[in-house]
């Protein structure tokens, strides 16, 4: 593992109790850093925080509503103060089903979760980091918000709208300290496959030129580098992790 230094930095990661938030605390973790874990089962919260140690916090909290964001807010400054980095994990990928057929409910818990919800962490959070005049922010888009996949027409939309957001808001903070970036991952192979159909895990597996899924320990040493004070001159910008299946 390379050493990455987040020496005395502390991190927000939404959807932190597992899957990828979890690699990214870990890689976090052992650069130095401290974390406070945001997710909404408190079980495996409990159950991350015991296995992580000392340096971990943890806040119950549903992304997809803004009460409950500034709330996890207030609860997370009250336990450390300084907020320097800010991960938006928490996501779902709704049904594999054709547009015609998606239910327009699952459609909107879609968006209100990847989209919505990031927007919520990032518009209580960017104050804090202004305040400071410094910041590292990483989203968790996908390469299907790129490219589209067939039967996730909701996840790929919502992807699509966090790369949207990430220009955005790297280029209305760029005359600050606060870098606002996001990866594009290819599958990576978590418990949000249990989300998924067998046949659209194959075609995503398909699509991959290396022949393989992403590990989440690739995705938390990128996020990871983002996170750090070396990460100074990329802002709004999207890196690719998807095992050669992006061309652009």
């Amino acid at each position: 593992m390379n050493q990455l230094d987040l020496q005395g930095r502390h991190a927000v990661i939404t959807g932190g109790a597992v899957g990828l938030g979890y690699a990214i605390a870990q890689r976090m973790l052992a650069s130095g850093g401290s974390v406070t874990l945001w997710d909404m089962n408190p079980q495996a919260l409990e159950k991350a925080k015991s296995a992580l140690g000392d340096k971990v916090n943890t806040v119950v909290v549903d992304v997809s509503q803004h009460a409950s964001v500034v709330e996890a807010v207030r609860q997370t400054v009250a336990a450390n103060p300084a907020v320097d980095i800010l991960v938006n994990s928490a996501g779902i990928t709704g049904p594999n089903v054709k547009l015609w057929d998606y239910p327009p409910e699952a459609w909107m818990q879609v968006q209100q979760v990847n989209l919505n919800g990031l927007f919520f962490c990032c518009r209580e959070i960017v104050p804090l980091m202004r305040s400071r005049n410094y910041g590292r922010i990483v989203n968790i888009a996908s390469v299907a918000g790129k490219d589209g996949n067939p039967n996730a027409s909701a996840y790929s939309a919502s992807k699509a709208g966090v790369i949207g957001l990430t220009k955005s808001l790297g280029k209305e903070l760029a005359d600050t300290g606060i870098r606002v970036n996001c990866v594009t991952p290819a599958a990576v192979k978590t418990p949000i496959f249990d989300q998924m159909s067998p046949e659209h895990i194959a075609f995503m597996l398909s699509k991959i030129p290396m022949g393989r899924f992403g590990a989440t320990e690739e995705v938390a040493a990128m996020v990871g580098w983002l996170s750090t004070e070396d990460c100074s001159f990329s802002t709004g910008a999207v890196f690719d992790l998807s095992g050669g299946r992006s061309t652009y």
